[in-house]
């Protein structure tokens, strides 16, 4: 193993080298403990004998079924030495979405947060059903596995090989159900190794407090990356909490979805519109010394002495009273899984809060590009990683290619062949520019995924045909991309005759069944149906959805207010 990409490889070669720092904050009653290298090692090794004495073999699929967590992570490390593979499943997902998952990865067992999580398993055949309180009793098993089996477990991990899979990643199609990224052991190994090139960003030493999901790639890029770079991570269960522990973890290292940060500015800009007199001038000339410094900075100019002084004087009165809410010592911010807004990345870059905006997909094992403490552009995703090429094709769609490429989609062949060409690039769907710097502009999408503001990958036509199934609706256009929920534009029936209440009936059972991410919030009903005359249908009664956006776009406006 020792010239091995696996992530088995990975986790020992971690423990090897003796880290005396936490590798991990959990929240119990109400405090913040650590758990060192060595103590997590510990557990991993119990809970890999463990899934020995079941009998889970190398290959077999393996879900976890709950949110981020110190257990999440120690059992992905588990399942990377037995050789099982990962199929992550969103703890906010429903019954459907998690069955789908499970019978489609074929999985031989799940690990389930708690009884409301295997809840939604009633039906299933699966050979293995855990809980986080049967954890305890699988190290058990571990244990008297390893006293009875010592070199077992050696065995396994030494014979994972770097193009075995490692994990499944779920994304959402354009029309049908979710595909499989098969996600091999060395392609997220050079997933996390473009991080030595990356000076600055990640450091041993660092803390993270990390909420995403690990069912998404960007949530388990960081939790891998922690053990390859010797960074700590405080896992946070509940997202809506990150306000509360902020302040309480102080982080250095704070990744999140464009969300946040949205309201942490609509936050701030309405505390200093509340502000008056002398206060109230103090924060106006603050934010002026902050808009010309964040200018020079980015156009990598030095700062005079004198405004160097001012901002100095700034950041003491009133930047550090933000810079407090995001814990008072946050070194990097980063944004991901949705378009972080401009206007919001150079307010924050004004009051010396810097965010780091990147771009990626599951097919790529999570990054392509991204800004840098050293080299950002905002309104940009960044330059691409080392190692990953960019090319723009004729139509405008981003070409990616890497050696982190996935291995295609688990069971669907004819998908693999549309998203990957012959030469070894990935078609994203995303139309974009590179400038003369290399700095990617997302400006696009070929495909119709909505990316809504928490990050949540929806494929509206899912829905859309699901609505106009209903006897009721005529048309439906479903909207949310970089926006806080799922909405959506309705045309009715006129032979219908159906009245509001008939409507929203027919909404709430579009809904049911669904995962909260996906449900319709909102809705609106137009004044008239879609028209070929008017360009938004096409002669198969196609949508042309730029076109109806344009059309209704107060609308939608309103469907946010």
């Amino acid at each position: 193993m020792a010239n091995s990409q696996t992530i088995a490889h990975l986790w020992r070669a971690t423990v090897a080298e003796g880290r005396t720092g936490p590798a991990y904050l959990i929240e119990v009653d109400g405090e913040w403990r650590e758990l060192s290298w060595s103590e997590a090692a510990v557990r991993v090794e119990e809970l890999a004998n463990g899934l020995l004495a079941l009998g889970v073999a190398k290959g077999e699929a393996f879900g976890i079924l709950a949110r981020t967590s110190l257990e999440w992570a120690l059992f992905d490390f588990a399942l990377a030495l037995v050789g099982a593979v990962g199929a992550p499943i969103y703890a906010n997902s429903s019954p459907r979405d998690t069955r789908y998952v499970l019978e489609h990865s074929e999985a031989v067992g799940v690990l389930a947060e708690d009884d409301e999580q295997r809840a939604k398993l009633d039906g299933l055949d699966l050979a293995h059903v855990l809980t986080f309180a049967e954890l305890d009793g699988l190290r058990a098993q571990g244990r008297a596995h390893a006293a009875a089996h010592p070199a077992a477990l050696d065995a396994r991990a030494d014979s994972v090989e770097d193009d075995d899979l490692f994990t499944f990643i779920y994304t959402s199609g354009t029309t049908g159900p979710p595909k499989a990224c098969m996600i091999r052991h060395r392609n997220y190994y050079a997933m996390v190794q473009k991080g030595d090139e990356l000076e600055r960003m990640t450091v041993a030493g660092d803390l993270m407090l990390l909420y995403l999901p690990l069912a998404h790639n960007y949530g388990r890029l960081l939790h891998l990356s922690a053990a390859y770079i010797g960074y700590t991570i405080a896992f946070l269960p509940d997202p809506l909490q990150a306000a509360v522990e902020l302040p309480r973890v102080r982080p250095t290292l704070f990744p999140s979805v464009p969300r946040v940060y949205e309201k942490i500015y609509a936050a701030v800009v309405a505390k200093f519109e509340e502000e008056t007199g002398p206060r109230r001038r103090l924060i106006e000339w603050a934010l002026k010394v902050g808009r010309r410094v964040s200018a020079l900075r980015q156009a990598g100019r030095p700062l005079p002495v004198t405004l160097a002084w001012q901002h100095r004087l700034a950041d003491r009165l009133v930047y550090s009273k933000v810079k407090a809410r995001l814990g008072g010592r946050l070194r990097i911010a980063q944004a991901g899984g949705a378009p972080l807004s401009r206007e919001i990345a150079e307010f924050f870059h004004s009051i010396d809060i810097l965010i780091l905006e990147g771009y990626g997909l599951s097919e790529v094992t999570t990054a392509a590009t991204v800004n840098r403490p050293d080299a950002f552009k905002f309104g940009t995703v960044g330059k691409a990683l080392p190692g990953v090429e960019i090319r723009i094709a004729g139509d405008g769609e981003i070409l990616l290619r890497s050696n982190t490429v996935f291995a295609g989609y688990y069971r669907d062949p004819e998908a693999t062949a549309e998203a990957l060409d012959a030469e070894g690039f990935v078609h994203t769907g995303d139309v974009g520019q590179l400038d003369d710097d290399g700095f990617l502009t997302i400006t696009d999408r070929k495909k119709d995924i909505i990316v809504t503001a928490g990050g949540k990958n929806v494929a509206p036509q899912n829905l859309e045909n699901d609505l106009k199934a209903q006897r009721a609706i005529s048309h439906a256009l479903v909207v949310g991309d970089r926006r806080p929920y799922i909405a959506a534009l309705l045309t009715l029936d006129p032979d219908a005759g159906a009245d509001a209440v008939e409507v929203q009936l027919a909404v709430d059972a579009v809904n049911e069944g669904r995962s909260r991410y996906e449900q319709i919030k909102r809705f609106t009903v137009l004044p008239r149906d879609f028209t070929l005359d008017a360009g938004e249908i096409t002669p198969t009664l196609k949508l042309r959805r730029k076109v109806i956006l344009e059309h209704f776009a107060g609308e939608v406006e309103a469907l946010y207010d």
